[in-house]
């Protein structure tokens, strides 16, 4: 019996970040995955393992480990499993398809609601993912202007470095005031982004909060204007930057719009407009950009 192939960097150079996003949207189309997720906790490490099965299309198990203090801090393993009977398809290198999963999630609600002529991007975060968002962001606004904002300004100086046209954000006050998307990748359990500081017209995308504890926006940010996610399935029940807001009533689940489910739903209805979108990164998301991914092998 031959081996399942393995999906690495090598596949990489025939990936592009916006035909990923047509992929997404046309699996949003497809059957509805029914997806878990599971969150275990020791100390400052957290297990996460999230799983999606859709019918007619496959099933994957993905399991991440987070250590904040190591390089890199998030590790884990992903396994593509055949519809049919179960088997295994593929294994794909967690990193690969974590990068291109989670910019590409971000990526998609950012061409749903951002204006088209954002001019000025604005990434908070300068880890690995803050890579990946300039890379993206990079694809679909390629004459605009990219800042970095980090806690430690010698990362945001070092990512900066390694694209063109971006720079390192010194205040972030001044950064997301001026900014016509702002998009956050942090590890952050306490706000790093206000509402009072976002101007009409801007698109914030919210990344980085994960578990129950996190939050990276605060409540004046998610009702200054409309409020997106990706799946209500995935970000309403166990990540801190909804259940904290909906618990305490700043905000109702009726003020969630749509989710990529109801695309026709996400959509800009000004230019002045505000949008919000969280970026929950479920698992079925993680299956559909894999075999996307495996079309391309």
């Amino acid at each position: 019996m031959s081996r399942p192939p393995h999906l690495g960097e090598d596949v990489a150079g025939r990936l592009d970040w916006l035909a990923l996003t047509d992929a997404l949207a046309e699996g949003h189309r497809g059957p509805r995955a029914q997806v878990s997720d599971a969150v275990v906790r020791a100390g400052g490490k957290t297990l996460l393992n999230r799983a999606a099965w859709a019918p007619g299309v496959g099933a994957l198990v993905k399991t991440a480990t987070v250590v904040p203090d190591a390089d890199p801090s998030v590790n884990g393993a992903v396994t593509l499993f055949r519809d049919a009977d179960g088997g295994i398809e593929a294994t794909i290198d967690f990193h690969l398809l974590t990068k291109w999963k989670t910019a590409g999630d971000s990526l998609l609600g950012a061409r749903r609601l951002a204006r088209r002529g954002s001019a000025d991007v604005l990434i908070v975060g300068a880890g690995a993912v803050g890579h990946s968002l300039r890379e993206a962001y990079g694809a679909l606004f390629p004459r605009a202007a990219f800042r970095i904002w980090n806690r430690t300004p010698e990362k945001a100086e070092a990512l900066a470095a390694r694209f063109d046209r971006t720079a390192v954000a010194p205040d972030l006050e001044a950064a997301v005031r001026a900014a016509d998307v702002v998009t956050v990748a942090t590890m952050s359990t306490e706000p790093v982004v206000r509402g009072a500081w976002l101007r009409p017209g801007t698109h914030l995308d919210l990344i980085g909060a994960y578990r129950a504890d996190m939050r990276e926006a605060d409540d004046d940010a998610l009702q200054a204007g409309r409020l997106f996610v990706d799946s209500r399935d995935t970000t309403l029940a166990h990540i801190g930057e909804l259940t904290d807001p909906l618990a305490r009533g700043a905000i109702g689940e009726a003020d969630v719009v749509a989710d990529f489910w109801d695309m026709d739903r996400m959509t800009r209805t000004s230019e002045d407009e505000i949008t919000v979108f969280k970026n929950g990164g479920g698992a079925h998301l993680d299956l559909m950009a894999a075999r996307w991914m495996l079309s391309h092998a």
